[in-house]
């Protein structure tokens, strides 16, 4: 465990928030940050208000939980991998460990595994305020190290994640923050096709023609999950909406005028994994960008879980797109 880690964890002892104990709650103080073992990840925090709960485990760099109180998380979860520490090769068991992570864009620049600082390290945590603040190691490669601020709205099921990449050494490199979030298996993924959009079917093919697991209904366009083959589309959209059996999650960015995009200038994609693995991503990719040593770029995330309310999936994302 890292000094920063030690630190971090020995103010929360400090504050008594060890296992099971929380700070008080109250009008000024509604949210909570606990320490646990969350199964089998030591050192883990947790975010609480009055409706959800977010599991953050700095031992494998990832968010892994986000879900109403007592409920199921939307987030998926490898069971091959839980408690297990990192690994060399993370994606040797399909999925590897699940959660939401980040890692830099284009992907054509490292090709693949993904860079071993963002993926398959520990990350360094501290509390600030009422935040958990991931550090990844320095990324040799890329001379940068991304920095992740893990907030709960205090009222609303609302996550918030704020993704910096700190160049720090190296020569410059053209990058683009890239937050992959990985969902249970869905009903259906949706986004609303911008009206100028640059994509004359709604969004590009990246691998895979999902023949049959895209279909539109005016603006709105839903993708679903083969269980035999992988597929991925990109889009010029900015939110995207995991509908689940009981559950949705609304996935916010912003998308900035004036820059290209990775990817065929995409800034949301959507990835669906065949079984045994049966998930998807929501994935989020800001501006690309020229940094030298010294720069900063950041991207904000914001999740919102709602329950469903209608049997008809597409009834249900309507209003929220």
């Amino acid at each position: 465990m890292s000094l920063r880690t030690t630190c971090g964890l020995l103010f929360v002892t400090l504050l008594g928030l060890g296992s099971g104990c929380t700070l008080p709650t109250g009008p000024k103080n509604p949210v909570t940050l606990t320490t646990t073992n969350y199964s089998g990840w030591p050192g883990s925090y947790v975010l609480r208000n009055a409706y959800v709960e977010v599991i953050v485990v700095p031992s494998i760099g990832r968010v892994m939980r986000f879900a109403y109180l007592g409920e199921e998380s939307v987030f998926w979860e490898n069971p091959m991998l839980l408690g297990k520490p990192t690994l060399a090769l993370p994606w040797a068991t399909p999925g590897s460990f699940g959660g939401d992570k980040t890692w830099p864009a284009p992907q054509s620049n490292w090709d693949w595994p993904p860079p071993p600082a963002f993926d398959s390290l520990p990350c360094d945590a501290h509390i600030e305020g009422r935040s958990i603040v991931l550090t990844t190691p320095l990324d040799p490669r890329f001379g940068i190290r991304a920095i992740r601020r893990v907030m709960l709205d205090p009222f609303e099921p609302v996550l918030r994640i704020t993704t910096t990449y700190e160049k720090l050494e190296g020569p410059p490199v053209d990058l683009s923050v890239w937050v992959i979030s990985q969902f249970r298996d869905p009903v259906g993924v949706y986004f609303r096709i911008p009206k100028d959009t640059r994509f004359p079917s709604g969004y590009n093919t990246q691998w895979g023609i999902p023949t049959n697991q895209v279909s539109t209904t005016g603006s709105l366009l839903r993708m679903v999950r083969s269980r035999t083959s992988s597929h991925k589309i990109g889009s010029d959209a900015n939110t995207l909406l995991w509908v689940g059996r009981d559950h949705m999650c609304l996935v916010e960015t912003d998308r900035p005028q004036g820059y290209p995009y990775p990817d065929n200038h995409s800034s949301v994609e959507v990835y669906t994994n065949p079984d045994p693995a049966g998930y998807v991503e929501l994935e989020t990719l800001g501006p690309l960008q020229s940094l030298k040593a010294g720069d900063r770029i950041s991207a904000s995330n914001r999740y919102t879980l709602k329950r469903r309310r209608r049997e008809d999936p597409n009834a249900d994302a309507q209003p929220l797109l």
